[in-house]
């Protein structure tokens, strides 16, 4: 409990700390010059346990698009920490934003699975959407308007609205940080309120 308290300090921190770098840019990641992959890379490097392949084995499902032919396959074997650690670039790999290349993993390129299936639907049991932008999902920020549109993206629901723009823009562009702690927070309230509203406290 400790231990995972750490981490997710730890995790806390480092986005905060992408974010305020990435502010102090022209463009953002966009910024010629900046390369997000390894920043990434050392991120991950710096949290990963050396045996987290193990604890990952067909417990973690990493969603990835084939930059040759666009489809998606979800990953969870991992031969090490190594392949582990080249999937998830691979599934954070979005072109232009993240760089021009395509990530190389196991002798292909690949790019983000959220561009073709953002949240994947397992097979057994039952899978727990979460997502930043309001829509047809488990937990999600919830926007009232006048006429509920929505809009299918990489396989999920999305409400077509100006906040849910605003959010993608915050996602490529953070927002200050005492923004991020009120997202954060909002967030946390979400999940709570589908924990409740399924009975899942104990």
């Amino acid at each position: 409990m400790v231990e995972g308290s750490m981490r997710w300090k730890e995790c806390t921190k480092i986005a905060y700390t992408f974010a305020e770098e990435t502010r102090k840019l022209h463009f953002g990641a966009l910024t010629p010059g900046y390369d997000l992959m390894t920043k990434l890379r050392s991120s991950i490097d710096s949290i990963l346990p050396p045996n987290a392949h193990e604890i990952a084995e067909n417990r973690l499902f990493v969603s990835v698009t084939s930059a040759k032919n666009g489809k998606n396959h979800l990953l969870s074997n991992f031969a090490s920490r190594e392949d582990l650690v080249k999937a998830l670039l691979a599934s954070s790999f979005i072109p232009l934003y993240a760089g021009i290349n395509a990530m190389d993993y196991k002798g292909e390129k690949w790019i983000d699975g959220g561009l073709t299936n953002g949240l994947p639907i397992l097979p057994v049991g039952r899978t727990v959407t979460v997502s930043p932008f309001c829509g047809r999902l488990d937990i999600c920020p919830h926007d009232k308007g006048r006429i509920d549109a929505y809009v299918k993206v990489a396989k999920q629901d999305l409400m077509l609205s100006v906040t849910n723009f605003v959010r993608l823009h915050q996602a490529l562009f953070p927002p200050c940080q005492k923004k991020m702690e009120s997202l954060y927070q909002d967030g946390y309230d979400d999940a709570v309120h589908f924990l409740l509203k399924e009975n899942w406290f104990e």
